[in-house]
């Protein structure tokens, strides 16, 4: 929503010292703009970023955002969740944000690596390592049960990263009951004035792949999250890995949602996977994965320790597939090309079948049916 900051992040192009990036900072209006866009693609769910400024940023304009983003009625769109990415903040700011019924609350650790933190952060709020690390225990302790954790893979060594964010996630559920809600998986890319060459600790693709396998095998129970970032072979394979959520058609500029062409000139990062939300769509069908846009979950009250026993138990399950089968067929009435929406809806009537419980494969039927003739919208289970 806005790209001024007060940090000097060495591996981000919002940095203070970066004179040649125009900032700019969204009005209310132009985020209604920018939200209408998402909607209009078939997005039910966003993230909001924002660079760390007290003065340009502070929490009320974070507060007015989320209110206008979910005040948005348009068509047969509304954003039913939105994650929140900001700097760490006080408990007193966390307990804010909970009470505008965010989704996550999203912070990266960008590296454990103590020294290499307070290099790669030499000025700025950000500088400061333990208040950083320790932003999701003030998270949680503000009421937000839903984090998302995430490194900077490439910019220290991966094998303390990797044990970094176990050791992370360990800690959280220990201390407040609730592992993280999802853990990211970014690499260094170009940007700006950015050039990855400068990190020395890039990892390849095959090493990369090996990381997000052992992520799931080691936090089974979390949401993995591979964004644009990454081309559509790497994220091609990282779905056979256990990646859970990707992102489509995303732009990491501020206000690149309204503009007709792809804006290079403020981008966060270069966005290596550029197809449009459909085409991911098509993409995952074909490969045989069933395209959520649920977020159910969130809105019934099963956050924190409540969704975590349902995934660990393996229950999640019966509210996840007739979830994402009506919430997939929204998006085939709504948004789809014809051609996905003829792959979508057969593809929706073949999973029905596989619902075992029959009283809810019943009540997904009827729901997806009263979907097609435009008689409701937002069921769910």
């Amino acid at each position: 929503m806005l790209h001024y900051c007060v940090n000097g992040c060495l591996y981000c192009p919002y940095h203070l010292k970066n004179k040649t990036i125009p900032r700019k900072k969204l009005t209310q209006e132009e985020i209604r703009a920018e939200v209408i866009a998402l909607q209009d693609m078939g997005h039910k769910r966003l993230a909001i970023e924002a660079g760390e400024d007290p003065v340009n940023n502070p929490i009320e304009y974070i507060l007015d955002s989320i209110r206008t983003i979910y005040g948005i009625k348009h068509k047969n769109g509304a954003i039913r969740r939105v994650n929140v990415n900001i700097a760490a903040t006080t408990v007193e700011e966390y307990r804010m944000l909970k009470e505008a019924e965010i989704g996550t609350y999203i912070l990266f650790q960008e590296t454990y690596d103590k020294k290499g933190y307070e290099e790669l952060h030499p000025t700025g709020p950000k500088h400061n390592y333990a208040y950083h690390t320790e932003a999701m225990d003030r998270a949680m302790d503000g009421g937000i049960d839903d984090v998302g954790l995430g490194v900077l893979f490439g910019l220290e060594k991966y094998k303390y990263e990797f044990a970094g964010l176990l050791m992370h996630a360990e800690h959280l559920e220990a201390v407040h009951g609730v592992g993280p809600h999802t853990i990211s998986v970014p690499r260094v890319k170009k940007a700006d004035d950015i050039d990855p060459d400068m990190f020395d600790n890039g990892i390849d693709d095959e090493t990369f792949a090996k990381i997000i396998a052992c992520i799931r095998i080691a936090v089974p129970y979390t949401g993995m999250i591979i964004s644009t970032r990454e081309s559509e072979e790497v994220r091609r394979k990282a779905l056979t890995m256990g990646i859970s959520q990707i992102s489509g058609g995303s732009r990491t500029s501020v206000g690149g949602y309204t503009e007709e062409e792809r804006p290079h000139d403020t981008e966060q990062f270069d966005v290596s996977d550029s197809r449009k939300l459909d085409d991911v769509i098509e993409w995952l069908i074909d490969l045989g994965y069933i395209p959520s846009f649920c977020t159910a979950c969130y809105r019934a009250g099963r956050t924190g320790d409540r969704f975590m026993s349902l995934c660990k138990s393996g229950q999640i399950q019966n509210c996840c597939h007739p979830n994402a089968l009506m919430t997939l067929a929204e998006y085939m009435m709504d948004y789809a090309s014809p051609f996905v929406k003829d792959k979508g809806l057969t593809l929706i009537d073949n999973e029905l079948s596989g619902i075992p419980d029959e009283k809810v494969r019943n009540i997904a039927r009827e729901n997806i049916e009263a979907i097609k003739n435009s008689k409701g919208r937002d069921f769910r289970f």
